[in-house]
This record gives structure tokens, C-alpha cells and sequence, in this order.
């Protein structure tokens, strides 16, 4: 981004930004060690998943702007999808059950203990986004069988501003704009290639997703790592930063 460009303020803003300056270029890459699994968005595919996402959120669910969504998925590429399509429908993360919710966004592993949430919607992690291979608990909406059905282009009722909130927890809410402010005071080098097993929700979503993505990089995330595939991951990607959690 040029010096005199004016610093995108909402995640809107700044996905367009990568759309119109490298659409082709990888933005997520993601391993599961333990299945040997490698997920590769390029950053118009990463948008198209965001779409069909914030269209899912607020067309099929029904949310509006100001509501929250919890998200409670282990590290995986759809963490940065799950967080993209909350900004840009105006929506806002947590990962503090505690804080009142709207969805429920969780894994195979904690679908159980979701009656909070008005909605709970499951992710079965299996490659490709695909459904759930068992019956889900009555009442648990499996993502895998709603995103196919969704809209390509999303066209929010409400545009983000820079002052929407993006992050609450139980004592702290952060904007938008505060954000990418943070992300972008994160130092990383102009086109970085994060190697990391950081989740990509720490920090408010910062260090492991928005801060290589507001320098025009990406992010080489690892679950499972071991002290062998680490390094071997970090030469066949080319990374040159990396974050360990």
C-alpha cells in the first residue's frame, strides 16, 4: 500500500484493497499435520468463501449488524473465513462464551455445552468444507451443508464503518478501525509470509491474521506442528517471519 494511500478502516475496505492489487496471490495456507491436509486461498478465494459466509450469517440466520458471533473452532483456514464474514457484515467476534451471542460457531469438538447461543452452527473441518458424514444433535446446523447454497457476491444491508464494533470480550470492546490500526503498527515487512501455529483468533484476530494481511501478505498456518515439520514447512512455503504460539 503507498504511503499516500489513505489506511483502509474497516475489513471491508481492506479486502478490496487485496482484490484489486493481488487477486491471485495466496493469502491463506493452512496444514493439519496430523492428516497431512494443506488448504490453499488465494485472496479471491478467500473472498468468495467470505461471501458465501456473510451471506450464510445474515440471509440464512438472519443477523444484523451489531450482533455477535462466537467462534469456537481450533486453528484452521476457516477461522480467518468465520472472522472476515462477521467484519464484513458488520458483526462482531468473540471467543469468550461468557459474552452474549446471537451464533455459535464451533467445531466437532464443542458442539456440546452450545445452549447459550440462539443458533449453533458446526464445522466438520473435513477438507473442502464438506458436511458432517453422521446426523448432527437436533437444533446444530452444519456448515458444510449450508455454504454451497449461498451467494457468490455479498451486498450488506449495513456497511462496516471504522467505529463498528469487531471484537468484544467480557470487559473490552474494539473497533474496526482499532483493528487495523493495531495490525497494521505490527512491524511486519511489506508482502511477509507468516509462518506460525498461533490461532488465527488470538489477540483479537491481530498478530496471526490481520497484521500480515494489512502489509500485503499471507499467512502459512500450522496445526499439529512437530520440531520436523516446522522447519521443512517453513522452506517449502518461503516464509520469512514466523510466530509460534
Amino acid at each position: 500500500m503507498s504511503a499516500a494511500a489513505r489506511p483502509p478502516r474497516t475489513f471491508p475496505e481492506l479486502l478490496a484493497y487485496r482484490l484489486q492489487h493481488d487477486p491471485g496471490q495466496p493469502l491463506v495456507t493452512a496444514y493439519d499435520e496430523s492428516t497431512g491436509e494443506r488448504t490453499e486461498l488465494s485472496v479471491t478465494t478467500y473472498a468468495n468463501w467470505v461471501s458465501k459466509t456473510a451471506n450464510l450469517l445474515t440471509d440464512e440466520l438472519g443477523l444484523d449488524a451489531g450482533d455477535t458471533v462466537l467462534l469456537d473452532l481450533p486453528p484452521h483456514w476457516l477461522v480467518p473465513v468465520f472472522l472476515g464474514a462477521a467484519w464484513s457484515s458488520a458483526l462482531s467476534v468473540t471467543t469468550d462464551a461468557s459474552v452474549p451471542h446471537a451464533v455459535a460457531v464451533c467445531g466437532p469438538d464443542s458442539i456440546a455445552g452450545r445452549d447459550g447461543a440462539d443458533q449453533v452452527v458446526a464445522c466438520a473441518l473435513l477438507p473442502f468444507g464438506v458436511r458432517f458424514p453422521d446426523p448432527l444433535p437436533a437444533g446444530v446446523l452444519d456448515y458444510g451443508v449450508l455454504w454451497p447454497g449461498q451467494s457468490d457476491v455479498f451486498v450488506p444491508l449495513d456497511l462496516p464503518t471504522p467505529d463498528a464494533p469487531a471484537w468484544l470480550t467480557s470487559d473490552e470492546a474494539a473497533t474496526q478501525a482499532e483493528l487495523l490500526e493495531t495490525a497494521a503498527a505490527a512491524g511486519y515487512q511489506p508482502g511477509v509470509r507468516l509462518l506460525t501455529d498461533e490461532h488465527p483468533a488470538a489477540g483479537h484476530g491481530v498478530p496471526a491474521f490481520l497484521a500480515p494481511l494489512s502489509v500485503g501478505g499471507s499467512l502459512v498456518l500450522l496445526r499439529h506442528p512437530t520440531d520436523a515439520t516446522w522447519p521443512a514447512r517453513a522452506v517449502d512455503e518461503r516464509a520469512d517471519a514466523q510466530l509460534r504460539a
